[in-house]
């Protein structure tokens, strides 16, 4: 009977330990940008809009300025735009913060129309059907003047959602779906 205890306690703490473990990077990277003010310098490489945005200010995000970010993320090829998720902002500060750039993103695509995105996977393997683009969730980019490589490994040590390493094309994928990484 107590050797059935002692067993069942291990476990119980086993589990516990997992659970805190898995919670860790989570809580590392929203130490990296807490109550810390968010810019990002933004270069849509489609339409060469530019834009430089404040979007949290330490307490708030700030509405007016995801709008903007909102617009230069937007579908050029059909000009719609949708909320795109805050979190791949901040994941893309924290992925400086952590190389310690503050040169200026490059976007590739951030959101994707149904429309678009089924034209786009009829010409690519490498387009998914039901894409986080279309969400408003991911956002394909590199980083001016960073090798992409290290893009990837600050995106990587994050676990914050999707990383996708597209290389040949010279972009990172990241999303915020659940943590996983491919190319």
């Amino acid at each position: 009977m107590e050797n059935i205890n002692f067993q069942r306690r291990k476990l119980i703490t086993s589990g516990l330990v997992a659970l805190g473990a898995s919670c860790l990077p989570s809580l590392s990277f929203a130490a990296l940008i807490k109550d810390k003010p968010r810019e990002l310098n933004l270069n849509n490489l489609h339409t060469g809009e530019i834009l430089q945005s404040q979007y949290f200010d330490g307490k708030n995000y700030q509405s007016s300025e995801l709008m903007k970010l909102n617009h230069i993320c937007r579908d050029f090829r059909q000009n719609e735009m949708i909320e795109m998720d805050k979190h791949l902002f901040d994941q893309i500060t924290a992925i400086q913060k952590i190389i310690g750039s503050k040169g200026q993103v490059q976007i590739i695509s951030g959101y994707r129309s149904p429309i678009t995105n089924q034209m786009l996977n009829g010409k690519s393997s490498g387009v998914a059907k039901k894409s986080q683009h279309m969400l408003g969730k991911a956002i394909d980019f590199r980083l001016e003047g960073v090798p992409l490589v290290d893009v990837r490994k600050a995106a990587l040590s994050l676990k914050a959602g999707g990383v996708g390493y597209y290389p040949k094309s010279d972009f990172l994928h990241i999303d915020t779906a659940q943590f996983r990484s491919w190319g």
